[in-house]
């Protein structure tokens, strides 16, 4: 098969665990369910691993279908040789292919299909030929109405030449490979917009030069973005001798000066004009989708740290959306999030109703029975914080900061306007806020990623592979945690692998009309789930207080047999085996290897058996601000304050300590040694101290420190 011999060249991977992966994949499987219950044919390969394989299977069918198409048009004009053909059917690259392609790819008119209507071709080939002692002379047979003398005959013959050095592999081989190793990227501001308010954001841009290939892909994306708002222009270029010299050694085949003084000429005009505008496109575009891969693969560091966040679990919870003039929004929540109460109160200026406030909280809080109380980081948020605290309680009630970034666009959604038909877009937000406290991975999958403000250029990269990638972390978050069958929201049901959005809102709908389902098996009754999509999805979906002991655990259905044997051998009900470490260390799992279940699976099935159903993330822990900070003009250079990491990029991290600007530490900042990776120091929504190292009013930025 050529695309297993394709991905075995590329990947570090056995052959067979290959083969097997793409045949699951073929059967629909999916990435969590291949990588968790399938281990014995793949040999135990993680998602990352069976993400490579599917990019390169995408790769190589995409690259065999242009394959086709080229040949097809090749073969069509008659100019396919039983040569090109080998080649093109040997290229492993998209490049190599368009390079043989480019002789006969339709061209709009050109310098050079005018010369040859005006045949002079073969003249052309004279001069290349480099024999000729008088090519001024051997011009001169090509002399007709449209070319009137000489000269104009020789620059035609020359404009030819060009095109097909342009179009020479050799070439454009080893000029590529000077491009990739010593092409420089410079960007220089526009006049006319050099000194406006606009370009102040790229000041550094204005006049900046670095060689491209260690140009770090913030920097690359940020110059690029500089000149799609027309502030700079961008050029990518190597050293023009050098470039000439390849060129001359590929061509220049004798010291027939008559000849090589043409073929010289054609040279320059290829390389200026052909050569260099699409080499130095094609390595900018290279970068570009390097700086995409690291800047998606940074988004998808972020997003992942943010939907495992640590939950608070089901709690009563009162949730605020906080704000001055419009006052504060409050909602009250139940155990499973439902929406019980909602209205407005007024603790702040411009209409201060302070006291009415307290009383309304603590009327609520006690009508309600209330456990916890969400404040969203936005507007009026450190004010609101400080007047909660202040409030004495009837019991102990736990007060958390929960980052909204995001509950704007989830409240005018269309899940959300389906999940609160009769209620405005602040209520929605103030739900969406408490709703994060309780379980930031069910509420976020509600919210397009791009919105929850943890990415780095992420408008700038290619949409569509952001996208996949975004859903890959997405999904592999949900079936990673599980997902109770009974109260998950559509959306989240739809990331569970094999369910999609159609048989989530089946799911729901099923639920509302018959119940809550009592065992997995009710799975089977929802309409158009047949027996695939329960095979992929059973195992992720979780169902609380079940008939069947295993439907609240990560056990598949399809090894429950085993598990229950287990329990007879040890003389125990299937309930008092789980749970039973004492028992469970006893099972001598070689006992149980069959030809379907090795030992990789049963391990898996005693780690469950152990801690059935738990869930992995850590509980939420509340976080508390420099009470003395609550604006920029507060901060003073050497403070040192307690933060939340808040964003990650490559170039450091960005820390909420409290007021609406986050601060900046750079990756150069973040310790005393030397550190690559700012994931391996960091993490997202981890509590650090910061020293603030210098405070820019006029911009709005905060330069912090976390060395100590």
């Amino acid at each position: 098969m050529q695309t297993l011999s394709y991905i075995k060249d590329r990947l570090p991977i056995a052959e067979r665990s290959i083969k097997n992966t793409l045949k699951l994949l073929e059967e629909d499987a999916t990435i969590p369910f291949i990588s968790r219950y399938r281990k014995e044919m793949t040999g135990g390969l993680d998602e990352v691993q069976i993400g490579e394989i599917i990019k390169l299977k995408t790769f190589f069918e995409d690259l065999q279908k242009r394959k086709q198409t080229i040949l097809k048009a090749i073969e069509e004009q008659g100019a396919l040789t039983s040569e090109l053909q080998q080649k093109i059917e040997k290229a492993d690259t998209l490049t190599m292919l368009e390079d043989l392609y480019l002789p006969y790819k339709k061209k709009r008119k050109t310098k050079a299909s005018v010369a040859r209507e005006n045949g002079l071709e073969p003249l052309s080939k004279i001069i290349m030929k480099q024999q000729h002692s008088d090519v001024g002379l051997a011009a001169s047979n090509f002399l007709n109405e449209r070319i009137p003398n000489e000269d104009q005959a020789l620059e035609g013959a020359r404009h030819i030449i060009a095109e097909w050095i342009n179009e020479d592999t050799l070439v454009r081989k080893n000029l590529r490979r000077l491009f990739q190793r010593k092409a420089t990227i410079s960007s220089k501001a526009i006049k006319d917009k050099e000194n406006t308010e606009e370009a102040q954001k790229y000041r550094q841009y204005l006049d900046w030069s670095e060689s491209l290939n260690r140009c770090p892909s913030h920097r690359l994306l940020a110059m690029l973005r500089a000149e799609n708002e027309g502030i700079v222009r961008i050029k990518v270029e190597v050293a023009k001798e050098e470039a000439l010299d390849i060129i001359d050694d590929i061509i220049i085949k004798t010291d027939n000066e008559s000849c090589t003084d043409q073929i010289f000429i054609a040279i320059e005009d290829a390389y200026k004009r052909l050569l260099a505008p699409a080499l130095s496109n094609e390595v900018l575009s290279e970068a570009k989708q390097k700086a995409d891969d690291r800047a998606i693969s940074v988004f998808a560091d972020n997003l992942e740290q943010l939907l495992l966040a640590p939950p608070l679990g089901q709690k009563r919870i009162l949730a605020i959306d906080p704000g001055f003039k419009s006052g504060c929004k409050v909602v009250c929540l139940d155990q499973q999030g439902a929406l019980l109460h909602n209205e407005n109160i007024y603790p702040h200026p411009p209409q201060r109703e302070t006291t009415q406030a307290i009383k309304k909280i603590r009327s609520l809080a006690n009508a309600y029975k209330i456990e916890a109380i969400a404040i969203g980081n936005g507007t009026a948020s450190r004010e609101t914080e400080a007047f909660i605290k202040k409030i004495a309680f009837d019991h102990p009630i736990q007060v958390f900061v929960v980052n909204e970034a995001g509950a704007s666009v989830y409240s005018a959604s269309k899940i959300a306007r389906a999940e609160f038909p009769n209620y405005d877009v602040t209520v929605r937000g103030a739900v969406s806020i408490g709703r994060r406290l309780a379980d930031p991975l069910a509420e976020l999958v509600k919210i397009d990623a791009k919105s929850i403000g943890v990415g780095q250029y992420q408008h700038d990269v290619d949409q569509t592979k952001l996208k996949t990638e975004l859903d890959t972390v997405v999904m592999s978050c949900v079936n990673r945690i599980g997902v109770n069958v009974n109260t998950a929201s559509a959306p989240l049901l739809s990331y569970v692998s094999g369910i999609g959005e159609k048989l989530a809102e089946n799911i729901v709908a099923f639920r509302n009309e018959n119940g809550a389902l009592k065992s997995r098996n009710d799975l089977k009754n929802v309409p158009r789930l047949g027996g695939k999509a329960f095979e992929q999805a059973a195992a992720f979906l979780r169902i609380i207080n079940p008939t069947h002991p295993l439907d609240n655990s990560a056990v598949h259905p399809e090894s429950y047999k085993v598990v229950e044997k287990m329990a007879k051998d040890a003389k125990v009900g299937l309930g008092d085996l789980i749970g039973n470490k004492e028992l469970i260390a006893k099972i001598q799992l070689q006992s149980y290897v069959s030809e379907r279940i090795g030992l990789p699976t049963l391990k898996d099935i005693i780690k469950e058996l152990e801690k059935p159903g738990v869930d992995p993330r850590k509980s939420a822990k509340i976080f508390e601000f420099d009470p003395h900070v609550k604006k920029i003009e507060d901060l003073k250079t050497g403070m040192r304050l307690p933060g939340i990491v808040n964003n990650i990029t490559n170039f450091g991290c960005f820390v909420d300590i409290g007021i609406k600007e986050s601060g900046l530490v750079h990756i150069s900042k973040l310790a005393d040694e030397f550190i690559s990776d700012v994931n391996s120091v960091v993490k997202l929504h981890q509590h650090v101290m910061v020293t603030v190292m210098e405070v820019d009013l006029a911009r709005k930025r905060i330069q912090l420190s976390m060395i100590d």
